[in-house]
């Protein structure tokens, strides 16, 4: 997916804030549902995030292009571990391990057939 940085993005300096990539990586999930036809929110049906590893190995300024790129790592029954990187042009300036665990009614859940066929 792709992203432009805008001016509420970044900090003083025109870098994106480090608050702000973990919002991009959270409207990338969001579109694999969208993308769809489908809400990532269904009724009591939704994914928390419950662990984040992130790595920050490149500033992104304001005005650029940025990609978002999703991957999974380890399917289970009730949660899933994806590996978001994000891209300015070839190269690699952010990536996180991101574990969601899928709640119904707010207690963990089997992932439907319908959701993990997007993953």
């Amino acid at each position: 997916m792709k992203i432009r940085v805008y001016y509420e993005d970044t900090d003083t300096s025109g870098f994106v804030y480090h608050s702000k990539y973990l919002n991009f990586c959270e409207r990338a999930r969001s579109e694999l549902f969208f993308s769809r036809g489908i809400s990532p929110i269904d009724g009591n049906s939704h994914f928390v995030v419950k662990e984040i590893s992130a790595k920050y190995l490149k500033p992104a300024k304001f005005g650029e292009v940025l990609q978002v790129h999703t991957e999974v790592l380890e399917l289970r029954k009730a949660s899933i571990k994806l590996l978001q990187t994000i891209f300015r042009d070839e190269v690699q300036i952010f990536s996180a391990e991101i574990l969601l665990a899928h709640l119904i009614n707010s207690k963990p859940s089997k992932i439907p057939e319908n959701i993990l066929e997007i993953f």
